[in-house]
């Protein structure tokens, strides 16, 4: 049974299957495929803490389209929001559906459910980790400026949340550097291997093939918001920093956006084409997800 908890530990050759379906979904959608029946007769659970639009709409259409059934549930409509214990939780759901989507806080719960539910269960974000946003960021990277092996890619912002660290990860298993530039409150987690940090948002830019950004407000930092704007504020991909990259640099930002903090809006707007696309790609990547957890 194969789960997608987290990226550690994956090799690129199962990486590589999924960004093949991932191609292959995105090709072929809307004309019969094969990967359009693999999960027929399925029922999929999509279990949400968070809020989520990107997310759950790709996973639902994915699931829809590949020929199963999503049922989404949040916190507040099932018993998992009045305290019921998450392995409880998921000795229920593993007796009724075929698989499970999570979007939570603790990374502890999605591995909780995946070991007493004993059905395949995906990690659609924790605080930890967001490997199916990764994934789908190489595979827009790919498809736009060729192999990422020995690419660089600067992340500016919160280096020390779920996107980043899902990151440096990524570096190891697909052979790009990282180059984080962060206050130092919110430096990545590991160092090493590839992946690098400095307080200099410019020296993190300078030659990158890759400019990316994600809020500086994660979901349940709120009461943070007025300390980490003011922390964050030198950390802004704007047209000076741009310039830092290559000139054929793409601008990445896994969204929600808000123009005139993490990002400029004339930044946002110009690079639209290439970040929406990056949106889109998170659909055909579920499904390559999705078909590399259901296959033999």
């Amino acid at each position: 049974m194969k789960h997608l908890l987290k990226l550690e530990g994956m090799k690129e050759a199962e990486a590589r299957i999924i960004l093949g379906f991932a191609q292959a979904a995105k090709k072929n959608r809307g004309r019969k495929c094969s990967a359009s029946e693999a999960l027929a007769g399925q029922i999929w659970a999509l279990i949400f803490t968070k809020a989520s639009t990107r997310t759950r709409v790709s996973f639902e259409v994915a699931i829809r389209e590949m020929g199963g059934v999503p049922t989404f549930l949040s916190a507040a409509e099932i018993q998992l929001g009045r305290g019921e214990l998450v392995r409880d939780t998921a000795r229920v759901m593993g007796r009724m559906v075929h698989g499970a989507v999570i979007r939570t806080f603790a990374q502890a719960d999605v591995a909780e459910f995946a070991e007493f539910a004993k059905i395949p269960t995906i990690n659609a974000l924790t605080d930890d980790e967001h490997p199916c946003q990764i994934l789908s960021d190489i595979f827009t990277i790919e498809e736009k400026r060729g192999a990422i092996r020995g690419k660089k890619i600067a992340f500016i912002g919160d280096a020390a949340c779920n996107v980043p660290r899902s990151l440096v990860e990524a570096a190891k298993i697909f052979g790009f550097s990282l180059a984080c530039g962060a206050p130092k409150e919110f430096r990545p987690a590991k160092t090493g291997d590839g992946v690098s940090w400095t307080e200099d948002p410019e020296e993190a830019a300078s030659g990158a093939d890759v400019l990316y950004t994600d809020v500086w407000v994660s979901m349940g930092k709120e009461a943070e918001a007025e300390m980490r704007e003011k922390v964050f504020a030198p950390y802004q991909i704007n047209q000076k920093l741009v310039a830092k990259a290559k000139k054929d640099a793409l601008v990445l930002h896994c969204l929600p956006a808000y123009r005139g903090k993490e990002i400029s809006a004339q930044i946002l707007e110009e690079r639209s084409q290439d970040i929406f696309d990056q949106a889109e790609n998170r659909l055909h990547t579920q499904k390559g997800i999705l078909e590399w957890i259901v296959s033999k």
